[in-house]
């Protein structure tokens, strides 16, 4: 019997000034807010073509924001808000409440828009001999997260937004 493989996309509300703010001095505070919506949409395309009909949006920001009925309606995603203290929690909670009702799981964000399909179905490959697999990025952190089991010890005390975050996240999970 075949597993069941889902994907959570966490996702932030592209509020003009509050998304990619980073980008606002090239792109200004409505293009940045528009830029973080292509991306939101970008990775539910690849979401909902990895896992059909088994993609939750995990959003973060304005909980009523009009981009997330629409993803609702064109995707059929589900649509939960994220909750936790900080990112480590966020993702714990969300890789666990999709592990509540499959047996595999990958949690993505909105950051990667070359990331595929065929990138998750490795990962869910990848599970077949693994707990956790990841797809590491080049600032140190990853891209992608799947888990066929969440430790505890998965996202605890890193130094998120740092180039350290994939070797303490290896450090946890092997220590």
């Amino acid at each position: 019997m075949p597993s069941s493989f889902a994907v959570g996309v966490m996702a932030k509300a592209p509020v003009p000034g509050q998304a990619k703010t980073r980008l606002i001095p090239a792109l200004g505070a409505q293009g940045a807010a528009s830029f973080q919506r292509e991306l939101t949409l970008r990775a539910l395309q690849t979401a909902a073509a990895a896992a059909p009909g088994a993609v939750t949006l995990f959003t973060a920001g304005d909980p009523s924001h009009p981009l997330w009925r629409h993803c609702h309606d064109r995707f059929g995603v589900t649509v939960v808000t994220q909750y936790g203290a900080h990112l480590g929690e966020r993702m714990q909670h969300a890789l666990q409440a999709l592990l509540r009702t499959h047996d595999r799981a990958a949690l993505i964000d909105t950051d990667c828009p070359i990331l595929e399909a065929r990138h998750l179905a490795e990962l869910q490959t990848a599970l077949d001999v693994a707990r956790m697999a990841f797809i590491p990025a080049e600032d140190g952190g990853y891209v992608a997260i799947a888990a066929r089991e969440l430790p505890a010890v998965a996202f605890g005390e890193l130094e998120w937004g740092t180039a350290a975050v994939m070797r303490q996240t290896r450090e946890a999970l092997t220590g």
